[in-house]
């Protein structure tokens, strides 16, 4: 079976679970921590997967990696991930929950890259100018990349705004050169 495939059906079940216990909002932060533990740890990948490492083992490293205060929800489903074998697709599985949580509740990624640090009234016109174009609610990222010498770029869905000093600075230089 196609791990895609897997993953997308946990997620849908935990989704579902969350939801009729009301605390979808809880999970999906869990689910984000959890994600962001893979990525930002990539050691946890080869722990999770190493079968000579005991199941109760595997199952605190997970739950730790899931955030602070994890909700018995989350727990029973990484015992069911366990008890299933599945724990090498538990990262695909979080990002699968994190996506069907987005589509279900409209919600946008996106993504602000400037020069220096921006003030959060700054962040704001730009999060509810996006919401007003997407009809639903923005999560931000905010990224200072010095590289880009000044302006901004903003990306969000497949939508990509370049105002940057660097992008303006290759355009000028393309022309030069005809």
């Amino acid at each position: 079976m196609d791990i895609g495939v897997i993953s997308v059906r946990y997620a849908r079940a935990l989704i579902k679970s969350a939801i009729e216990q009301k605390i979808q909002d809880r999970v999906y932060k869990e689910m984000q921590t959890l994600l962001q533990s893979f990525i930002k740890v990539p050691q946890l990948r080869f722990t999770i997967d190493n079968p000579m490492l005991d199941k109760s083992t595997k199952e605190r490293l997970l739950v730790t990696a899931s955030g602070t205060d994890v909700s018995d929800l989350t727990k029973r489903f990484i015992q069911l991930v366990l008890s299933e074998g599945r724990e090498s697709t538990i990262k695909f599985m979080a990002a699968s929950f994190i996506t069907l949580y987005r589509k279900k509740y409209n919600i946008t990624s996106g993504k602000l890259i400037t020069a220096v640090p921006v003030t959060p009234d700054v962040e704001k016109k730009l999060k509810q100018k996006v919401e007003s174009r997407t009809n639903g609610h923005v999560e931000f990222q905010t990224v200072v990349n010095p590289e880009i010498i000044g302006g901004y770029i903003l990306e969000y869905d497949t939508y990509r705004l370049d105002a940057s000093i660097q992008n303006q600075l290759r355009s000028i230089l393309t022309q030069l050169s005809r």
